[in-house]
């Protein structure tokens, strides 16, 4: 099911703790970057913190300016992002700041916290996602019924950490303030555990004032069926490569991307590459790599189309070539149409045979966009 992208917001010390333990809540940043976030704030569907973060900060979580309010009302957009909360317990103050400003809410809970938040009278909606929290029906849910398409998550750790964890999240904005807490009993931005995902990739350094800010985005894929937010982009380079192709009448054009699991780009190739008329995507990547190379087995293929099962120009067909180096996971836009080969399935092949194949259908048309004159 499709997600919302998921933007991680927040602001650290230089030894990575998010606030310290007086009562007073610790600012890290200044008017520069706090309009800065009010700027993203504006730009959103939706923002999200938990429950620990309504308790210890008691926030509005509001867009403040007027200008970004008046330009949203303009858009067709409500005035306010709507508002969202997660609570394992419902154990929530229905005085809270976040319930009486700013415009929708909602709570996402366990069946038994849907109880009791009810029970405390919280004007929010209620949201139970069953007996335990699922990050994933969440947003799902927030994606299908409420049409939230860009979320920003504001904290806290815990949050922050397992939205991680699982591969949801489609981007950090980390601020780095110039100062240290030095408190082992101050909250810190990642709990145990942390980011097992490999490395991350910068997309910007910006200094704001005193304060840097840090963009990064996840990069390691997904494991087995369940997508990850880096499959998104990853695929999404599969179809600009797929942009790339001389056009054909009598052959597709298709962008394919091998990533090692923590992330690391090992290959990528895109149909009729450097000259080549008949040579596949994903056998002009796959070519570039030694078959001993043992990341493969771990390894994922994006690939714009489907994996072909049968062709007549070469010998093996690519899903043949993608069981033949040992990857177990490949990911797609758009399943092979009957144009050239009727019944194609290179999925069946694939799963036939242990391989996980996910298909994205939010990224159909990017793969369609070259192949138009084909369709």
């Amino acid at each position: 099911m499709p997600y919302p992208y998921v933007l991680l917001s927040a602001a650290v010390s230089l030894d990575g703790y998010l606030d310290d333990t007086t009562p007073e809540r610790l600012l890290l940043s200044g008017p520069a970057d706090f309009d800065r976030v009010d700027d993203v704030r504006a730009s959103v569907d939706a923002i999200l913190i938990g429950a620990g973060t309504i308790r210890a900060d008691n926030p509005r979580l509001l867009v403040n300016s007027p200008e970004r309010r008046a330009a949203r009302v303009a858009a067709g957009l409500p005035e306010y992002p709507l508002k969202v909360t997660v609570s394992g317990s419902g154990d929530l103050d229905p005085a809270a700041n976040f319930w009486h400003t700013g415009g929708e809410k909602v709570v996402y809970t366990t069946e038994k916290g849907a109880e009791r938040a009810r029970a405390l009278g919280i004007a929010a909606d209620v949201v139970a996602l069953g007996s335990e929290l699922d990050w994933r029906r969440l947003l799902e849910h927030l994606h299908d019924v409420r049409g939230v398409r860009r979320l920003m998550v504001e904290g806290g750790g815990t949050v922050h950490t397992q939205l991680l964890q699982q591969g949801l999240a489609d981007e950090l904005q980390l601020v780095l303030a110039p100062l240290f807490v030095g408190d082992p009993g101050a909250p810190r931005l990642f709990g145990p555990g942390g980011y097992q995902g490999g490395r991350l990739r910068l997309l910007e350094t910006r200094r704001i004032e005193d304060v840097v800010l840090h963009r990064y985005e996840p990069t390691a894929p997904g494991v087995g069926p369940l997508p990850a937010a880096a499959d998104r982009h990853w695929l999404a380079l599969a179809c600009e490569l797929a942009a790339q192709c001389p056009p054909s009448r009598t052959a597709f054009s298709v962008g394919a991307v091998i990533v090692a699991a923590d992330g690391t780009e090992l290959a990528r190739g895109h149909s009729r590459e450097a000259g080549d008329p008949v040579v596949h995507a994903e056998e002009a990547a796959l070519a570039k790599l030694d078959p001993a190379d043992p990341r493969l087995p771990t390894a994922t293929v994006y690939s714009s189309l489907e994996p072909c099962a049968r062709r007549s120009s070469r010998p093996a067909p690519c899903a043949r070539l993608i069981l033949d180096a040992g990857v177990r996971r490949v990911v797609t836009a758009w399943r092979e149409p009957d144009t050239f080969v009727t019944e194609a399935d290179g999925t069946g092949l694939l799963t036939a045979e242990g391989v996980d194949v996910l298909v994205l259908p939010e990224y159909e048309e990017r793969a369609k966009a070259p192949n138009r004159h084909l369709l």
